[in-house]
């Protein structure tokens, strides 16, 4: 009599602490399985930072493995695993930050903070997609306008920001932070237009009012965001923030200093698109501040003073 196959166990991603999780099904995963898990519970910082072939090394096993670890947990992958491990790493951890225990010294307490801010762009990079990220640079670089929404500190603060970083490349842009002037905005918007919305948890619900709108308008819809939130899901471009819960603040160091790495990668990402006429704009706003007691400096100035205006070297 022919073996019975053995019934294939569907399982799904757990619901609650990834760390947890794992742990509580190492027991019943093949052996080679269970070294990942072994790999994974011992170092979660690095989990969350390495390749597949990286943590294959660490684990002892092979790279498919890694793949066939995250799927019997119920992800598609190791990216969607990084996403969820990242979020769980903020479960038990003190209520300033997740790296601080209470009695550390201060220099300990300088270590873990830059530490944690260090990690928080190298996790950055793992989940970039550059091919998002060219999409937004080539749609913002030849914009008729750009309009800038957000809600919130944070997101103001990083929207004015963009504002300003895209004028001084000679590009028409505008923040808005108020509910009706966003409305008023995204009714006048059109195919030649951009709007870069900013909400690091993306359900702000008068954002998402004008995201829609502008985007019946045709307008392009750039959202940085955390990936599945209701504003990634009206976006054409989506521009992930994907980092740890913070324990004090609704959002944290770690999602603002993403969101400012974004801001730099597009600001110089646009302004190496635009050419000559970008760098002039940058050179004249520079000249024009240093005229009025305003010294400036940025690796693109930098480069429009090592150049002329075609673009070739001195």
């Amino acid at each position: 009599m022919a073996a019975t196959p053995r019934a294939r166990i569907a399982l799904r991603a757990p619901t609650g602490d990834l760390v947890a999780g794992i742990r509580a099904r190492a027991a019943a995963m093949p052996k080679a399985q269970r070294q990942v898990a072994v790999a994974m519970l011992h170092a979660p910082d690095f989990a969350l930072r390495a390749n597949v072939d990286d943590l294959a090394r660490r684990a002892g096993v092979s790279p498919p493995t890694i793949v066939r670890f995250c799927r019997a947990l119920g992800f598609a992958g190791l990216k969607d695993f990084k996403l969820r491990l990242a979020q769980s790493l903020a479960v038990e951890t003190s209520t300033l930050h997740r790296a601080v225990a209470p009695g550390d010294t201060m220099a300990a307490v300088v270590h873990k903070v830059l530490r944690g801010a260090a990690n928080a762009l190298t996790n950055l990079e793992q989940h970039i997609a550059p091919k998002a990220v060219e999409a937004a640079v080539a749609r913002i670089a030849r914009a008729r306008r750009i309009d800038c929404y957000s809600v919130g500190n944070t997101s103001m603060f990083m929207a004015n920001d963009a504002q300003a970083r895209f004028s001084r490349l000679g590009l028409a842009s505008n923040a808005y932070f108020d509910a009706y002037l966003q409305l008023a905005s995204a009714a006048n918007l059109d195919h030649r237009d951009v709007v870069l919305a900013i909400s690091h948890t993306g359900c702000m619900a008068y954002l998402l009012d004008s995201v829609g709108v502008a985007r019946a308008r045709n307008a392009t819809i750039v959202a940085m965001t955390e990936p599945g939130t209701p504003l990634a899901g009206l976006a054409d471009i989506v521009l992930p923030i994907v980092v740890p819960a913070d324990p004090s603040m609704r959002v944290g160091t770690e999602a603002y200093l993403a969101q400012i790495a974004y801001l730099e990668i597009l600001m110089v990402g646009v302004g190496l698109r635009r050419g000559a006429a970008a760098l002039g704009s940058l050179k004249r706003a520079r000249d024009v501040l240093r005229e009025h007691g305003v010294a400036e400096s940025h690796p693109v100035l930098r480069l429009a003073g090592s150049k002329d205006g075609s673009g070739a070297a001195r």
